[in-house]
């Protein structure tokens, strides 16, 4: 089993590892001191499992998981904190078992033997049942190889191209794989579908237009605008008046 240990604390990370090393066939293949760097290196060495502390400067444990959750092949995630009040928020990202500092090598291995076994992520993900995911935070793209975060609050819009997603963010563009109508799923309460291909974001729209036989919906601070589908015209200019 490869093994990915995540702790802001080097003692933690250096006590994780001596004892994962003398548990038969499991391997520590590289650590981290944040969800950041979780990420990245989950990217890199495709681990079976990921230890991970939950409260860690930048991106959390939890949040870290959930992005865990979104790859092509999910790691198992055990989470390791001093604190038992993140329970019920541990489960809820699909891990695999908690287990509350100073971790015992017995309950150590126990978690790794549960871990061999089809994980939860693994199992919901094949069944495309994302409807009980507490949203992301931000927006995790592969760019020539590394792992690039956009913040959820910087997004424009997405937008729907075969077997792409454009994301449109304050700093340009980005390719994902989400599924559309997953993305709608997830952020549905910030974002809104005015197209069979396009979700905008409610809080960077600031008006719609007609222009020639089509309606056109702007944005604050881009020259990019999007069509609206006469299907959707209706709602849209709704949330618009809202706004």
């Amino acid at each position: 089993m490869k093994i990915l240990i995540v702790d802001d604390e080097k003692p933690a990370r250096d006590r994780l590892n001596r004892m994962i090393e003398s548990l038969p066939n499991c391997q520590v293949v590289s650590q981290a001191s944040n969800g950041n760097e979780a990420l990245a290196m989950a990217t890199s060495t495709e681990p079976d499992i990921v230890l991970m502390d939950i409260r860690m400067p930048g991106m959390d444990g939890i949040q870290a998981a959930r992005h865990l959750f979104k790859m092509a092949h999910p790691p198992a995630v055990i989470f390791t904190t001093a604190y038992a009040d993140h329970a019920l928020e541990a489960f809820e990202a699909h891990a695999v078992d908690y287990l509350l500092k100073p971790v015992k090598k017995e309950r150590l291995q126990a978690a790794i033997e549960a871990a061999t076994k089809p994980n939860k992520a693994q199992t919901l993900q094949t069944n495309q049942q994302l409807d009980d995911i507490e949203p992301r935070q931000h927006i995790c793209a592969r760019v020539r190889g590394s792992l690039v975060l956009v913040a959820i609050d910087d997004i424009y819009y997405f937008n729907a191209d075969q077997k792409y997603v454009t994301v449109r963010h304050s700093g340009g563009e980005l390719l994902i794989e989400d599924a559309l109508k997953a993305l709608e799923t997830e952020f549905g309460d910030r974002f809104y579908r005015i197209h069979r291909n396009a979700l905008i974001s409610l809080a960077r729209v600031n008006g719609l237009r007609a222009e020639n036989d089509s309606h056109q919906v702007s944005f604050d601070g881009i020259d990019n605008t999007l069509e609206v589908s006469r299907r959707h015209l209706s709602g849209v200019r709704k949330i618009i008046k809202k706004l």
